[in-house]
């Protein structure tokens, strides 16, 4: 099974479930993250370390990236229930 097939899987499992999704591309969580979408996979476990205020970056280099996604998740996340809510609102 190919890495679109199981991603395919899982969103259709979480929207049968209820639950939210939300999916964000690299250069986005380089962004939030770091302030420019180009950013390396070190440059990004650095700021990880930062804004978390941790010893050390954390590893493996999977585990900064998922708290990238958590972190960029937490910047942007408002915004969109903000844009929705005012959407819906112009709607009615």
């Amino acid at each position: 099974m190919g890495v679109g097939q199981a991603s395919g899987i899982v969103l259709a499992l979480a929207a049968r479930a209820g639950c939210e999704v939300a999916q964000y591309t690299p250069s986005q969580v380089k962004n939030t993250v770091a302030g420019w979408g180009g950013a390396t996979k070190a440059q990004i476990g650095l700021m990880v370390q930062q804004r978390l205020h941790l010893e050390s970056v954390p590893q493996p280099a999977d585990a900064a990236d998922a708290a990238a996604i958590a972190l960029c998740h937490c910047s942007i996340a408002p915004f969109i229930a903000s844009r929705n809510a005012a959407i819906a609102r112009s709607v009615r």
